[in-house]
């Protein structure tokens, strides 16, 4: 089946024919990195991590290239630097927020079984790009100089007489539309409200360039200009996909495109545009005002971030998702029961290629909801049969999704390994402690009230700090005579205290006629 994805500029599902199957090009719009990524930036970091997968399989690992950009010049980056770091010089404390957050998002990535991208370009290292790019569409008559800023014209992008697509094709809106349906920044430079800003002075204190266009102040570009030229300078004038979150068609998508067809006079920049769908949590928009907007790195605290991975797949991309914490819950025990499965026999089974219908599935528009049913009848017969070829099977296609792997298959399998009674509070440790291996935490053990948890490769092994002292007898018979005594005075809260405090050491007292005795927990 060949590959078909939906393009966003002409409404249509058709059969994906790259530009060069030599060179399969895809750029997507990266963080701005100010903060920790919610659990919506998660989407796209998923979706198109899925694509590279299935181009890789389908042209070659060699043959395609994956640009995601890393935003480091905005306004909301410089109000961070000011704020975290307020005693150094703004440049520094920016690099300080820049590198910190790049470095968090990518930890959060990695948790989230993402590949890296084939490039990661910084916009700050693209400046002269942008500049030459802005000097082509001046001189093309697309742009012009206001008061030290330079403004794309939607207006004479549309009534030159030339191969250029109409402004607002991929938004599906008519300029007045456009106009209506946003919030347009007003300045009395601006020949036409629909004009975007392309450079701009710099305030004091903010990073500044050499202006392009004969301005004599510095400055520094606007948001939509750097896409364009960092998917010009690693890609060229034209690639094949170009994705992003639904939010991002209008404007920052449809200003690219438009910036990037008037700089080199082309009738388009990506043969696809493909959009992920809009999240919302348990039912409602997230947003900070309703209590309801939750990080990347908050839901890795508590959950694995395969299980985060595989309730995103369960629903189409394009479609809408429901983010509930029923639905990860269910997700993570999906995964556990695969993994378990899975773990027999691990070690001497082969890599094998995805299944022809798993390919085929997200050949069809990227539907991972129908490869996710595949998966599961996998599963279904590998508990009917038990063979080694369909866990093959099904091992392969978990790991080309990015929900399995050789290393997280026996960690979320193993069960807990004790002499202690397991309690709420020994299952959250053991919990913790394979959240935490799983997303890449370390080795751990982790220890909570007297209890140690630790993973061997195969068991987690839950133990009382106190069971590790030479002598742990000498104590238990201690606490019971101790306990005896309190009885004898009738001082029950004393006895209570002393029978909780050996059963946190894994020891059931037993009293009857004969006496007391006592035994390590099952």
């Amino acid at each position: 089946m060949e590959l078909r994805l939906y393009d966003t500029l002409t409404r249509e599902k058709r059969v994906f024919t790259p530009l060069n199957p030599a060179n399969v090009r895809m750029y997507v719009c990266g963080p701005t990195v100010y903060d920790f990524a919610h659990i919506g930036n998660a989407r796209p970091l998923i979706v198109f991590d899925v694509l590279f997968r299935l181009l890789r399989h389908l042209y070659g690992e060699a043959h395609v290239t994956y640009v995601r950009n890393i935003t480091d010049v905005d306004d909301k980056i410089n109000d961070r630097a000011a704020r975290d770091f307020a005693g150094l010089p703004l440049n520094e404390a920016i690099r300080k927020v820049t590198e910190q957050t790049e470095k968090q998002f990518h930890e959060d990535a990695d948790a989230l079984g993402c590949l890296r991208p084939t490039k990661e370009p910084r916009a700050t290292e693209h400046i002269g790009e942008m500049r030459e790019l802005i000097e082509k569409l001046v001189a093309g008559g697309f742009a012009y100089v206001a008061e030290d800023h330079v403004l794309f014209s939607p207006q004479a992008m549309n009534a030159a007489n030339s191969v250029l697509p109409r402004y607002g094709a991929l938004a599906n809106r008519s300029l007045d539309e456009m106009i209506a349906g946003a919030r347009v920044d007003v300045a009395p430079y601006k020949r036409d409200a629909t004009d975007f800003v392309l450079w701009k002075p710099s305030k004091s204190g903010e990073p500044s360039w050499p202006s392009p266009s004969g301005i004599r102040v510095e400055g520094r570009p606007g948001w939509h200009i750097e896409c364009s030229a960092m998917s010009w300078k690693h890609l060229g004038k034209q690639f094949d996909i170009h994705g992003g979150g639904i939010d991002l068609v209008f404007p920052h998508h449809e200003n690219e495109l438009a910036q990037s067809c008037c700089a080199f006079h082309e009738n388009r920049m990506a043969n696809f545009w493909m959009h992920n769908g809009f999240l919302q949590v348990e039912g409602e928009k997230m947003s900070k005002s309703l209590g309801n907007f939750v990080t990347i790195r908050e839901l890795l605290s508590e959950w694995p971030g395969k299980a985060l991975r595989l309730n995103m797949l369960k629903t189409h991309y394009r479609s809408p998702i429901d983010w509930t914490n029923a639905s990860l819950m269910e997700s993570y025990g999906e995964l556990k029961r695969w993994a378990v499965v899975l773990n027999i026999g691990l070690e001497g089974r082969q890599k094998r290629a995805p299944s022809k219908e798993l390919v085929a599935a997200l050949n069809d528009d990227l539907n991972t909801s129908s490869a996710l049913t595949i998966l599961r009848l996998n599963f279904a017969k590998v508990e009917n049969d038990n063979s080694e070829n369909t866990k093959e099977v099904l091992q392969a296609d978990a790991e080309f999704l990015g929900l399995l792997d050789k290393s997280s298959i026996p960690i979320l399998a193993a069960p807990a390994k004790t002499t202690i009674q397991l309690s709420d509070n020994i299952r959250d440790l053991v919990h913790r402690l394979r959240v935490y291996l799983l997303n890449g935490g370390g080795d751990g053990p982790i220890e909570s009230d007297g209890i140690q948890v630790s993973f061997d490769g195969a068991f987690f092994q839950v133990s009382s700090k106190f069971r590790t002292e030479e002598n742990f007898d000498e104590r238990v018979k201690r606490l019971v005579s101790e306990r005896n005594r309190a009885r004898s005075q009738r001082d029950f809260q004393k006895s209570d205290r002393i029978r909780d405090e050996l059963a946190a050491m894994g020891v059931i007292i037993k009293d009857s006629k004969e006496g007391t005795t006592w035994e390590i927990a099952p």
